[in-house]
């Protein structure tokens, strides 16, 4: 009358009813391959987002000085503020324990505008710095050294350059460290190779010592804008705390010593980047957590249509169900047995959806590098979490149309036409 193999059941009672059974088995699937390429886009995202950023530490304060745009203590608006050495070193010596790297900057602009190497020569951004630079463009070194503390207090007339460079002016020396190159005709040697993620405005620089430079090129004691880093806290939420607590009172000591008034936020200008990357991750969480919505909602869709078709499934076997009772069978053999069916749809689709999504973004992913997405892909421990909490659900789903099988009397379940 009826097979005693569960499996046996099962794969005859989806094949009577193979429209239904495939139509829930595809919202189960699309269910977690629409959540698995979701997740994955997300994280693109966020690996988007990290390399616009990997340019520069993220945790940078960049400090600059423009004009004054209101009149203040008897002193007319329009002035040209100018930062000196003695700003650095006040912040560095107040506000040093908050910060990690530092560097003061001057732009060098040659008569000329040309930088020579024998009969070579080109046009590129001269900038005198501090060694922490190196840390804060996150520039790695190809070859050679950067600068260090000696060529800043022996002010060594030494020059470090991008990969960029070398290929354009010393495209057919091998050993460049025993080569110079003349800055208005003033020979600078060289000492390192330096290669930056940042693009060609990065590579399209030249660093030498920020004394030399004020010495040589007449720089006095002024320079153009002044870097820091803020020292990493437990968390982001911590970090961006103490760097605007930070940001906020070297503001104020720069407006007190150049005589700015408070209001004028153009005079002296910081940026804080921790402020840029807390909105983009703002919105990065955001736009995830909506991806997780959709996914999860569509998930509860496909955990519906599986609870359906055990209702139906039931329905449509509860004179089976009547005489199985009636011959002794146990309310938790009639349970199992509409179970098997549930299990066994989200099992299956579950994991296809995986597979598919997973290949997809395994295939594909690698090769997505548009703005602001890089590389989508999904943590697979993430996903076969999804999958587990899937094939529990789908078990909740049809235990309880089982459960009410089970207390079916039999004398009922014989008499259901």
């Amino acid at each position: 009358m009826f097979n005693l193999d569960p499996w046996q059941e099962i794969i005859e009672t989806l094949q009577k009813n193979k429209l239904r059974t495939f139509l829930t088995g595809v919202s189960v699937a699309s269910g977690i391959f629409i959540l698995v390429i979701l997740l994955g886009f997300g994280q693109g995202m966020q690996n988007g987002i990290n390399k616009q950023f990997e340019g520069d530490a993220t945790n940078l304060i960049y400090i600059w000085s423009q004009v004054t745009t209101k009149e203040y203590k008897g002193l007319n608006p329009g002035r040209r503020i100018q930062l000196e050495n003695a700003n650095f070193h006040h912040i560095n010596n107040v506000f040093g324990e908050n910060l990690e790297f530092k560097s003061r900057t001057l732009r060098v602009r040659l008569n000329n505008g040309t930088i020579n190497y024998k009969q070579e020569s080109g046009s590129y951004q001269i900038q005198g710095v501090d060694p922490d630079m190196q840390q804060i463009e996150n520039a790695k070194m190809l070859s050679g050294r950067f600068l260090n503390h000696t060529d800043i207090t022996s002010n060594n007339k030494v020059v470090v350059i991008s990969a960029k460079i070398k290929r354009e002016m010393l495209k057919k020396v091998e050993n460049p460290f025993n080569e110079y190159l003349q800055l208005s005709g003033i020979n600078f040697k060289i000492i390192g190779i330096f290669t930056d993620e940042g693009g060609d405005r990065e590579e399209n620089r030249i660093y030498i010592p920020i004394t030399t430079a004020q010495q040589v090129f007449n720089g006095g004691n002024r320079i153009s804008n002044m870097n820091f880093t803020i020292k990493t806290q437990e968390n982001l939420s911590q970090t961006l705390f103490i760097s605007n607590i930070t940001t906020s009172k070297i503001q104020q000591y720069l407006q007190q010593v150049h005589k700015v008034a408070p209001d004028d936020q153009n005079a002296i200008r910081v940026y804080n980047r921790l402020d840029q990357v807390k909105r983009f991750r703002n919105l990065t969480d955001g736009i995830e957590y909506f991806f997780w919505f959709v996914g999860i909602c569509t998930i509860i869709a496909g955990v519906v249509g599986v609870s359906n078709i055990m209702l139906i499934v039931v329905k449509e076997r509860t004179k089976e169900i009547g005489i199985r009772k009636s011959l002794g069978a146990k309310p938790l053999s009639i349970v199992g047995m509409i179970l098997h069916e549930s299990i066994f749809i989200t099992t299956i689709s579950g994991f296809l959806g995986l597979i598919f999504s997973m290949g997809l973004l395994e295939i594909v992913g690698p090769y997505i590098e548009i703005d602001y997405i890089v590389n989508p892909s999904v943590n697979f421990n993430i996903a076969i979490s999804m999958v587990i909490i899937l094939i529990i659900s789908g078990s909740l789903a049809g235990f309880f149309p089982a459960w009410r099988a089970a207390k079916i009397k039999p004398i009922v379940a014989l008499r259901d036409e």
